[in-house]
């Protein structure tokens, strides 16, 4: 079985190259934002912790989006492989990801990594606000807070990942069909 990671900063076209690539490479594909949703749809008993703790304005702790996540993988045993998106996005997410595949005796086959520059990820994200219509994209201060929280946060990852040899960065500047191309190019070299 296949693990791959979708990284980047907030507007790098994690979203946006996720789809074509889980078509491509029959992936089954792993969004954390969806995940939540669809355990509330369905009334599962994660699904209604979820439910309770955003209902109050609380943040979904890390091992509720890790069942979610465990019940995901033990839920398709007949696909290629998963395609996370939007996790890990601390250390101790990545450590628990570990754990979890560790006991199904996996591990992480690649971290695929949309780098683009902070100017461009301000750009990209307010492009999207006035696509989207989503308001918290288009104040400033929301989106630099974003970017702080991803190099706090998230980018630390990218030593620990660099040191376990599955770390591959691609450059996120260009047309949507050129960084397709490179990541497909990415995927076929280490599938």
């Amino acid at each position: 079985m296949k693990y791959f990671i979708m990284f980047g900063p907030p507007g790098a076209g994690k979203g946006t190259h996720a789809a074509p690539m889980v078509k491509k490479y029959k992936l089954k594909h792993i969004s954390t934002g969806e995940l939540l949703r669809s355990e509330i749809a369905a009334g599962t008993e994660l699904g209604k912790q979820a439910q309770a703790l955003i209902e109050k304005g609380d943040f979904v702790p890390d091992v509720v989006v890790e069942g979610m996540i465990a019940n995901t993988f033990a839920a398709n045993p007949h696909v290629k492989g998963f395609l996370l998106d939007g996790f890990p996005r601390t250390i101790q997410q990545a450590i628990d990801l570990d754990e979890m595949l560790e006991s199904r005796d996996e591990k992480v086959t690649g971290v695929i990594s949309l780098m683009i520059p902070d100017e461009e990820i301000k750009a990209r994200i307010k492009g999207r606000a006035l696509v989207e219509g989503r308001a918290d994209d288009a104040n400033d201060e929301t989106i630099a807070n974003r970017i702080r929280t991803y190099h706090a946060k998230t980018e630390p990852l990218i030593e620990i990942y660099k040191e376990k040899g599955v770390y591959h960065e691609i450059n996120g500047l260009g047309t949507i069909e050129e960084v397709q191309q490179r990541v497909f190019d990415l995927m076929d070299e280490i599938c």
